[in-house]
């Protein structure tokens, strides 16, 4: 691999270290092999396909959902709580008030609810918290062979179906319900969309500048 990248230009060099990257995660990911952070964060797209119907073992959720409890919080208030569901009547009824549907193939699903607790400097940051423990989430489950995809502001505009699905889930009114996310085996490949250049958002010691 040295050799031939060697007789590359930098657009060649980045186009087959690509290539090359995504071929070891295809097989990493068919052969069952866990991927490490870097593979896992490059390999994570949100998914809006369907779901295989193959139930979810728990002891996949639990671990997903450690991931996000793992998160950082600001000042460590944890704002962050989970709730997994993997009972088919209940994800019926999530289902059922979620319009237009999303997701309602998958065998389970995570929703990620807040509390508004103030920290640093009476400074709330619920968002930032929820936020990181989204992120570990989606990138636990991209290790473990599964798919999912951030749902907020479809579930958190102005008709509320957020509440819908808190009333629910029995969840208290001192915690907001603000992420839904489906989870299971993907029926298609998800899509991997285009992405900037590098040199177009990420630069070295000033702005726009490569040196």
């Amino acid at each position: 691999m040295n050799v031939i990248i060697a007789k590359m230009g930098k657009p060649d060099v980045l186009r087959y270290t690509l290539g090359f990257f995504y071929d070891i995660m295809e097989k990493t990911d068919k052969e069952g092999k866990v991927m490490n952070v870097i593979e896992a964060i490059h390999y994570r797209h949100s998914y809006r396909g369907k779901y295989m119907d193959i139930p979810i073992p728990r002891e996949d959720l639990i671990k997903i959902m450690q991931a996000g409890l793992d998160a950082p919080s600001g000042c460590n208030k944890q704002t962050t709580s989970l709730i997994a569901v993997d009972n088919p009547d209940v994800l019926k009824q999530l289902h059922s008030v979620i319009e237009p549907p999303v997701g309602e193939t998958a065998p389970a699903a995570i929703c990620v609810l807040t509390q508004r607790v103030n920290a640093y400097r009476d400074k709330c940051f619920a968002v930032q918290d929820y936020s990181a423990a989204i992120q570990n989430m989606l990138l636990a489950i991209v290790e473990l062979g599964y798919q999912s995809c951030w749902y907020e502001g479809h579930i958190t505009d102005d008709d509320r179906i957020c509440d819908k699905m808190a009333q629910i889930l029995n969840v208290p009114e001192d915690y907001e319900l603000v992420c839904f996310l489906p989870i299971g085996i993907a029926e298609n490949d998800p899509i991997h969309p285009k992405k900037k250049a590098f040199e177009e958002r990420a630069w070295f010691n000033s702005f726009n500048q490569s040196n």
